[in-house]
Parts: C-alpha cells; structure tokens; sequence
C-alpha cells in the first residue's frame, strides 16, 4: 500500500516512511493511496476473535511493505500487554441499545493508549532496524503527551519532546507526562493554548535546520497515519460484539483534533456497517459550527472541563476534505491556504456530503456536569466530562433509536477532578492501582514562552 499527501505534492510514500516522516513536505497529510475492502462475509468470520487478533486482521492491509505477520503480530501482542482489562476495549451498557466503550483500559487511562503503545513499539521495531535516530515532537491538549512518553520512553534511539499548555490540562494529566524521569524525555509548558503548541509542531516540521546533523522529527500527534489505523480496530471490534455485518451500529464520539472519529469513518469506508457517525464537541465548536451551519471560522480558545478537546484547528479534518473534495490536492493546498487568514466555506455540493456523513451538537460546561450527574444517579456509572458530551450528543442526535449507539469513552474519569466533584461532589476519583502514589512522585518539566526559538534552542541543547 502506498500513500500519497491530501495536497498533491509530496512524495508517494510506503508505511514505514510515512511513520518516520509524519507532516508531509507539502505541509499536507498523509493518507493511503487506496483503503482496503472487507466484505460483510470476511467481516463476520472474524466473529469472537480476540482484540489483538481482531487488530492484525484490520492492519495489515495497511503495513504490508514494512511488516511480516510475525512482526505485526509480536508489535500488536506487546503494546496491548499493558493494558489492564481482558478485552482491551470492553463495552458497558448504559441504557437501551446506548453503550459505552471503555478506551482508557490502558496505561495512562485514555484512548491514545490504543495507537501510541502501538506506534511506540513500531518505531522501536524501525529505529534498530535502520540503526537510525530520530526526535519525537508532539503537541498535547492533556492525553496524547502521556501516551506518547508511556509508549516512547523506552526507545533506545527516540528523544521525545512534548509540548502541552502551562496550566491548562488537568493536575492528572500533567504529573502523568512530568513524572515519567527518563534521560530521552522532556516536557515542555508552553505559555500559550494548545493551537500554539501544535502552531509550532506543525512549523518545526516544515523547517527541521534547528536539529543536529542526522536527525529528524517524527510525529506522534494524530498527523501520523499510524495512529489513525490503530484506531480503526476498536469500531470493528465494538461493532462485531454488537452484531454486525448483520446489524448496523451508530457511534458518539467527543473529539477536538477529528482523528478519533476519522478513523470511525475509514472504518465505514472499510466496509463496517456504521449507521451514524457523531461529532461531540465542547465550547470550542469549530466541528459542530462547521457540520450545522457551514460556519469554519477560528474563534477565541475557551478553557473548558474537557480540556482535551480545546482545540479550534483539527488537524484531522483536513483528511476527510481531501475525500469531500474528490481527493483534489490542489484545491485541499488552496483551502487550507485561505484558512490561515480568514474563515473558509464549502461549497454546496462539499457540504451536502458532509451533513449526509456526520452529525453534530456541541455542551458547554454546566451542561457536561450536568450529563455526568444524571448519568451517575441513574446508573452509578461516573463518566469523565469528554465521555459526557458524547453521550449527550448521542442522545440529542439519535436518527435510529433502534440501533445500538456506542459512545466513545475517551478517558478516565479520575483525570478530571474538578468536573466530578462539580458534578457529583467526588473531590478525587479514585485512580487505579497503579497510580495510587502519582502526586508523590518527582516532577520534571520546563516552562517556556510562546516563543518557537526558545523552544527549538532547549530541544537542540537536550538531544543525545
């Protein structure tokens, strides 16, 4: 399989450069040339398979060039070891045909678990085997960053650099990222919001002349196609154990930077029988605004209770663009040329396809609470504020009460204090076994300016 760039310019590139390369040099993103095709009848002969053998069926379309079976499969078996649940993403049942799918099973209890003990473990696998290193640079809204280091910071041949808001992601959040003491890890707090952290990932990309003879950046944020293709398994394996091929399955997803319900539609174009896909967004409604009202303009980044998803550019967007627009590179480049100075407005025709694509709706705060202390009463099932927003959205855009509805549990409710206990008077949710002691253990981070010279000059000092 090969892959090509969503504006036309770059190189085609096979599986194992698109991971090390991430942003494409065209500043566009990859995506694969062609998507392979399940049938209904290949769909339902993977019936009962466990996850890991669920996910080498989903993924190895995709790595053909650069993996053996034997190698996919000794990658898939070592990055879900650590997970804490028997069925890495099981499914608990609110309400009539209303699910949630608990992603935060693995390490640092959120869903970015899924594609980064993945991809860490896949680089390790490429690095040695090229005998080559790299600098990891990422850009973190509160769960990609400790899943990045969880995943990375055993890598003999990664530096990892990752950049999250000062003071703008949960205590839970940060020490998970600040307290992983490793000689290749280093976190950055950056005087700004999350758009300006992945502002200055996205330009570091484009000019890497800071870094030192031999080295390159590599992508860990939701812009490597990898992430997006460990993704897609969970929508197969939810949807198998809620009857399909023969019955179609709906999905509630709360997402910021739109690669978590990205892969739910390649999941679709795959073959999977999804009935409706759902964007759940908080105050930052770029999403919503863009999916009700044709309305793609920036606004001011509010800080919110789901901080993961303050974010007012999604990256991810730009790969179902390049779809919606018939796979045009040209007029993608354009596009995205004339968002950086002002609001963009699709045409009809692109807009018709995205409304028949996905729905929206959008919480702000008193409402997230809301959701979760309504939910906690009726059930005694506590959801953290991201999970809520979803299954608000899910309730208030059901076009198919007959149709199980899974909503995506993205995270686990003890990263986010402060919306439980305003919600259900839970001063701190308990967290699991493993990270009983975290507000003991030593924190390492540096706080730095808005400024991107100042972040690169600490980078090129710390590189090994």
């Amino acid at each position: 399989m090969k892959y090509i760039s969503t504006r036309g310019q770059a190189p085609t590139l096979n599986f194992e450069d698109v991971v090390l390369t991430g942003l494409a040099s065209d500043g566009g993103l990859y995506v694969p040339e062609t998507l392979p095709k399940f049938s209904a009848e290949e769909i339902q002969s993977w019936a009962g398979l466990s996850y890991q053998e669920l996910a080498f069926k989903v993924m190895k379309p995709f790595v053909t060039e650069t993996l053996n079976d034997e190698e996919l499969k000794g990658l898939i078996d070592k990055s879900y070891a650590t997970f804490r649940h028997d069925a890495i993403a099981p499914l608990v049942q609110l309400g009539k045909n209303e699910w949630v799918l608990e992603l935060f099973q693995g390490p640092t209890l959120a869903f970015k678990d899924f594609a980064l003990q993945f991809l860490g473990n896949l680089l390790d696998h490429i690095l040695k085997k090229r005998d080559q290193k790299v600098v990891v640079m990422g850009a973190t809204s509160g769960d990609t960053g400790s899943a990045a280091i969880e995943g990375c910071r055993h890598c003999e041949n990664v530096d990892i650099f990752i950049l999250h808001p000062y003071q703008r992601v949960s205590d839970v959040q940060r020490r998970q990222m600040t307290t992983v003491i490793e000689n290749n890890v280093y976190n950055i707090a950056l005087e700004g919001n999350f758009d300006d952290c992945q502002n200055m990932v996205k330009a570091s990309f484009a000019d890497q002349s800071f870094l030192p003879d031999g080295r390159q950046l590599v992508a860990v944020n939701s812009i490597n196609f990898a992430r997006i293709m460990a993704q897609i398994v969970y929508y197969f394996y939810s949807a198998l154990a809620l009857g399909a091929p023969h019955r179609e399955v709906s999905y509630s997803v709360p997402t910021g930077n739109f690669g978590d319900i990205f892969a739910g539609y390649l999941a679709k174009q795959m073959g999977l029988p999804i009935k409706q896909l759902i964007v759940a967004t908080n105050q930052n409604d770029i999403l919503h605004r863009c999916i009700a009202n044709n309305d793609h303009s920036k606004q001011s980044l509010v800080h919110s209770l789901s901080p993961s998803m303050d974010i007012m550019v999604s990256s991810n967007f730009e790969r179902l663009l390049f779809d919606l627009y018939g796979r045009d590179g040209a007029a993608i480049k354009q596009l995205m040329e004339d968002f950086k100075s002002g609001p963009i407005t699709l045409p009809d025709d692109v807009f018709a396809k995205l409304k028949a694509g996905f729905s929206s709706y959008r919480l702000d705060d008193e409402e997230t609470t809301t959701v979760i202390a309504d939910v906690f009463e009726n059930t005694g099932y506590l959801l953290d504020p991201h999970t809520a927003i979803g299954v608000q959205a899910a309730r208030k855009n059901n076009q198919s009460p007959e149709t199980p509805m899974v909503c995506l549990a993205t995270a686990h409710p003890a990263k986010f204090p402060e919306a439980v206990n305003k919600a259900v008077g839970i001063a701190n949710p308990e967290l699991p076994h493993h990270m009983v002691d975290l507000f003991e253990r030593e924190e390492q981070y540096q706080v730095l300016a808005n400024d991107i010279s100042a972040v690169q000059q600490f980078m090129s000092a710390n590189i090994r």
